[in-house]
């Protein structure tokens, strides 16, 4: 065995003991902190203005000094090489949220956490999930739909720990996990196909372990999505819910309206209108009509609303930069 290769394996054990003695239960933490510097950028969507685009979504947030990776993308390489082409350091994150169980979201965990433990063995060792995460999906052949079984073995042997969430909680001030999202309006934004077997017998999937992020300002709430599986009015009615009625300050992530008639656009058009939506950014699954449409039935113009690509940003500062591309 190689010298480097054994100390690297004695750091990860050290990690490992010293993780579980260091976390504090979210749950501990409870402020009405509000975010004074923020930066959110996209490093996995379609479109790219900059590294490689794919289907699949990954967005790095800065809030007053926290970091956190939400998502990891679908191939193993592509949030590796996108930060490393906008000059991005993922080393020193520790948290990371999966939004669901879905591989257009996972797929860059283990390669991430591998690269990136060579230089820190704290990084992205701590990944964020709903309860349901990791309950089987079976398929008609009879094999397992969720690839985050076996995908949690692997993580757990380099180190990392799932910390699970069922409720809003506070991971750092100012910035909120979601926990399972109350599906309050008709939004159905799954296949209706995949099955999931619960404690009660199999039932329909309907991706309950969907987490959203939820980012505190004193000039409204920024939400950032994966997929939106639980309805986009559903997650941003949740975000009201958790941190009271504040207006959306920006809509960030994939909303999967790529499907939806022209009419459901137009109601939920009209829902960011009534939640005072400033800044909306599709990307993902939220599909490039969509947001055009959306533009226009909720008041809002090529400078706040627009399709999100690789490389763009969000920040309190300047607001949204889409870069020249999705301009």
């Amino acid at each position: 065995m190689k010298i480097s290769y054994f100390f690297q394996i004695l750091a990860v054990l050290f990690f490992c003991i010293s993780i579980g003695n260091s976390y504090n239960d979210p749950t501990d933490r409870k402020s009405d902190h509000q975010v004074k510097s923020l930066n959110i950028k996209i490093l996995s969507t379609m479109v790219a203005d900059a590294g490689i685009g794919e289907w699949g979504f990954a967005a790095l947030v800065e809030a007053d000094g926290y970091s956190i990776l939400f998502d990891t993308g679908a191939l193993p390489e592509t949030v590796l090489k996108n930060a490393r082409e906008l000059n991005i350091d993922l080393s020193k994150i520790q948290d990371v949220i999966l939004s669901h169980n879905h591989s257009d979201h996972t797929g860059g965990l283990l390669k991430l956490r591998r690269e990136y433990l060579r230089q820190n063995p704290a990084a992205l060792s701590r990944a964020h999930v709903g309860k349901e995460m990791f309950w089987s999906r079976p398929l008609k052949s009879g094999a397992e739909g969720n690839d985050m079984i076996a995908l949690s073995s692997r993580y757990k042997r380099i180190g990392g720990k799932f910390i699970e969430h069922t409720k809003a909680e506070e991971l750092a001030p100012g910035v909120w996990v979601t926990g399972s999202i109350a599906r309050i309006h008709p939004e159905k934004n799954v296949s209706g196909q995949r099955k999931l077997k619960t404690p009660q017998g199999i039932v329909e999937d309907t991706i309950p372990e969907e987490l959203s992020l939820i980012i505190n300002t004193s000039d409204g709430l920024v939400v950032i999505s994966g997929c939106g599986h639980a309805g986009i009015i559903n997650t941003l009615e949740h975000a009201r819910n958790t941190l009271g009625k504040n207006p959306i300050l920006a809509a960030i992530g994939g909303f999967h309206l790529f499907e939806a008639t022209d009419k459901e656009l137009d109601w939920t058009a009209e829902k960011l209108k009534e939640f005072g939506t400033k800044n909306f950014i599709g990307a993902h699954c939220t599909g490039l009509e969509a947001v055009y449409r959306i533009r226009q039935k909720a008041g809002l113009n090529r400078k706040s609303c627009v399709v999100g690509a690789v490389g763009a940003s969000f920040s309190l500062d300047k607001g949204i930069d889409p870069l020249d591309l999705a301009k």
